[in-house]
Formats: C-alpha cells, sequence, structure tokens
C-alpha cells in the first residue's frame, strides 16, 4: 500500500511538530493529529488561531510557555531568539513511546551490565526475556485478583436489602399491584466497581535483575483485571498496555520486550513522570487510579523534576505505592533526595524485592475498597 501524501500546506505544521520534539518537549502522535484538526477547524483567519491551537493541542508545560512562544516565532514568523536553559541538550530529554506507534530505536553499545549503577545518561539496548519458575504463583494470583481489587464507588445503582437511599420509582411500581398501598419500600445503593490501576515499571540498569519478573507481573495483572495500564520508564516513556493483553504469554513478553529500547540504562525517573504527565491521555490514566511504582527510586536526574512530578500524580490518583526491592532489608531508608522529599505524597514504600512480595501486597488492598 502506498502512503498518502499530505497536502502542501500541513507540511510547515508537521515540521513545527518536529522541532517541538527536537527541543524536549514530549508531543504524542494523537497530539500531532489533533493540532492538525484544531486548525482545520478554526481556518486558521490568522496566525495566532494557529498558536492557540498549539498551545490547546500540544499542551506545552507551564514554565516551557516561553520557549513554546519562542519557537513558534522562530518557525512561523522567521524571528530569531534564544531558548531557555532548560532545553541546553535536546538529545537528552526524554522520549515518550507509545506501544503503537512502530518506533525502531537504533541500539546502543553502551549498556549497563552489572546493573548495580544508576546513571542519567541513556543506553538503548533489545533483550530476551529469561524463562520464569514463577508460573503457579502467577495464576494464583490472576485467579484470586479480580475478587480482592480495590473497589470505588460507580454512579449506577442497584437493588439493597438495606442501607442505601431509597428506590421511589419501584416502591411505586410495587404500589400499582397493591391498589396504590405501599407495602413495602424498597431501597438502592450504587455499585462497587473495581479501581483504574497504572502500573509503572523502572527498566534502568539498577533495576536490571528484577526488570524480567516485573514484565511478567505486568502481564499477569492486565489479563486478570479490566482497568491496567503499563508503562515502562527508564531514559524514555514506553507504553506496553497494548503489548500485554495478548493471551499468549510467551508471545506478549516477546512482543512488549522488543517495544523497550531503553533496558539497563540510565534513571530518570523525574523526567519520565513528567512526560506521563505531558500527555493528557496517559495523565488521565491516573485520575482516581491505583499508581504502583516498581523502582528502587535512585534518581540521577533533577531531584526537583521527580518531586513536582510525583505531587500532580499524587493530586490525580487515589493512591500511590512505592514498591522498591531496596525494602526488603528491615533497616531500609530511602537514598536519594528526591525519594525522601515525596514521601509525605506517597502512600506507602513496600518490600518489592520478589513477585509474591508484589502479588500479596496488591491483594492485600482489597481492604481499601471503600472510596475516599
Amino acid at each position: 500500500m502506498t502512503a498518502l501524501a499530505l497536502p502542501r500546506a500541513a507540511r510547515p505544521l508537521l515540521d513545527f511538530i518536529a522541532l517541538l520534539r527536537g527541543n524536549g518537549f514530549p508531543v504524542a502522535p494523537e497530539q500531532g493529529l489533533a493540532f492538525l484538526r484544531a486548525i482545520e477547524l478554526l481556518g486558521p483567519r490568522d496566525i495566532e488561531d494557529i498558536r492557540r491551537a498549539g498551545v490547546a493541542t500540544l499542551a506545552p508545560p507551564f514554565e516551557r510557555q516561553p520557549d513554546f512562544d519562542m519557537l513558534f516565532d522562530m518557525h512561523f514568523l522567521g524571528l530569531a531568539g534564544v531558548l531557555s536553559d532548560q532545553v541546553a541538550e535536546s538529545d537528552e530529554e526524554l522520549k515518550v513511546q507509545d506501544d503503537g506507534a512502530g518506533y525502531d530505536a537504533p541500539l546502543s553499545d553502551e549498556t549497563n551490565e552489572t546493573g548495580q549503577a544508576a546513571t542519567s545518561s541513556e543506553a538503548l539496548s533489545r533483550r530476551a526475556l529469561r524463562p520464569d519458575d514463577e508460573s503457579h504463583q502467577l495464576a494464583r494470583f490472576s485467579r484470586h485478583l479480580p475478587a480482592r481489587l480495590p473497589r470505588r464507588r460507580g454512579y449506577r445503582m442497584r437493588s439493597a436489602k438495606r442501607g442505601g437511599g431509597f428506590d421511589l420509582q419501584r416502591s411505586l411500581r410495587d404500589a400499582i399491584r397493591t391498589d396504590g398501598e405501599l407495602v413495602r419500600l424498597r431501597r438502592r445503593e450504587r455499585q462497587l466497581r473495581p479501581r483504574a490501576i497504572l502500573l509503572l515499571i523502572d527498566v534502568s540498569g539498577s533495576m536490571k535483575a528484577r526488570s524480567d519478573a516485573h514484565l511478567r507481573f505486568a502481564h499477569a495483572l492486565v489479563n486478570a483485571t479490566p482497568r491496567v495500564e503499563v508503562f515502562t520508564f527508564g531514559t524514555r516513556l514506553t507504553r506496553l498496555t497494548r503489548a500485554l493483553r495478548l493471551k499468549n504469554r510467551e508471545q506478549s513478553l516477546a512482543v512488549a520486550a522488543d517495544l523497550v529500547a531503553d533496558w539497563d540504562g540510565g534513571t530518570r525517573i523525574g523526567d519520565a513522570l513528567a512526560a506521563f504527565l505531558a500527555v493528557p491521555r496517559f495523565a488521565g490514566y491516573a485520575r482516581g487510579a491505583l499508581v504502583l511504582v516498581l523502582s528502587d527510586g535512585l534518581e540521577r536526574g533533577d531531584p526537583a523534576q521527580m518531586i513536582r512530578a510525583v505531587g500532580h500524580l499524587a493530586a490525580r490518583a487515589w493512591r500511590i505505592d512505592w514498591l522498591t526491592p531496596l525494602a526488603a532489608a528491615a533497616d531500609y531508608r530511602p537514598e536519594t533526595a528526591a525519594l525522601r522529599a515525596v514521601l509525605p505524597m506517597l502512600d506507602s514504600v513496600a518490600n518489592g524485592a520478589t513477585t509474591e512480595r508484589l502479588c500479596r501486597h496488591v491483594l492485600d488492598l482489597s481492604r481499601r475498597r471503600a472510596a475516599r
């Protein structure tokens, strides 16, 4: 099949999106399409219509709005300008990758083989997942999970024997059968719905020993519950939900492993969370959700970025649980300044050293079914 040729007028608009990405603005593919559609709806009659469409659909962060305007003026108006220090090296900015984008990343010769040191540099690589010995454990987890998920009150109503409120409609319908006499007042209550789950998996070099097991845990979680989103992060942000929905585990994990391009590389948690929140569709996944972060928290980027991003995430989520293998030690204390600073925003920092611990932690959350 031959690709459809784009109109000539659309080329400068696509070049502007590429310019934003090259200067560290996380622009997802669907945001680019929304930008073009917004311009089509606006006319546009004026260059400012294009600017307003860009701000509305490409969602530049508030602190980088001057950089966005500068790039817009440089591209569309030919004006000269200098960007702020926040984009000193655009090739070091964290990249957002959706699992439907078909991105093929180049291989890198600079992989972290030891898995001990956490760095901020990007090292792209592929990997094949090792065979597992946790099949029976994950199978039990999948069987028990649907009945023990944290729940929230939905908007639909159901009949109730006691409590709740009166169901006047059904009560009056029953009264018709008894010549208008109310013999029994029926009650109703809100239905309980499973909460959405957002799973964020650290695939950096310092988490190398647990990455394979975490991906198998993610596959079991996605196939046992209806509303789960899975992302990996290291020096990039990659959405794996679609790949992990495949029922065949070996096939699903092979596809997922091929999508992740930053295995065993650097650690930039703050940049990853900021990129996640910058895409409106992704940020919506966190609203009212149980957020599970599988990471050792060894941030090597700007602590302020991570603190700010976790704060925004906590404002959207139902709760955030940080599961780290380092917490297996009885005397564990957070080592990095960033993780120590975000502790008040987290609901728990728990032991994530084994798959059994991960499964037990999620199943124990059934005690918190009632909505906040």
